[in-house]
C-alpha cells in the first residue's frame, strides 16, 4: 500500500480506502451463533459471544488496552484475548476480576496509552 497524505491546519493525515479503515477500526468480536429452525441456538456459543462482545465494549469505554486491563485485573493478556475472541469460556472468577478492574479504571478516568 502506498498511502496518500494530506496536511490540514498543520496536521498530517493519511488517506486510506474505507474498507481498510473499517478493518482497522471495527472491533473484531465474535458473531452470535445462528438460530436453529426451532428458534434456539447453542447456549455455550451464545454465552461466549455475548461475554466477548460486552467485555470489548466495556474495556473500550474505559479506554483500556487488553494489556492494561490484564495488569489491573491480575490476569494474563492472552486470557483476555481468548475471551474477547470467543475462544475461551470465562470463569465467574475471571469475569468478576475483569469487571472490578474496568469499574475502577472507568471511575478513575484512566487514559489509554498508545501502542
Amino acid at each position: 500500500m502506498n498511502p496518500t497524505t494530506i496536511t490540514r491546519k498543520g496536521q498530517c493525515f493519511v488517506l486510506v480506502p474505507i474498507e481498510e479503515y473499517e478493518q482497522l477500526t471495527i472491533p473484531k468480536v465474535p458473531l452470535l451463533p445462528p438460530i436453529d429452525a426451532d428458534g434456539t441456538c447453542n447456549a455455550i456459543d451464545f454465552a461466549r459471544a455475548a461475554i466477548a462482545r460486552r467485555l470489548v465494549a466495556d474495556r473500550r469505554a474505559a479506554n483500556l488496552s487488553q494489556q492494561q486491563l490484564a495488569k489491573f485485573a491480575h490476569v494474563r493478556q492472552e486470557t483476555i484475548s481468548r475471551i474477547e475472541s470467543g475462544k475461551q469460556t470465562a470463569t465467574v472468577r475471571v469475569i468478576d476480576k475483569l469487571d472490578k478492574a474496568i469499574r475502577r479504571a472507568h471511575g478513575s478516568g484512566a487514559k489509554r496509552k498508545a501502542g
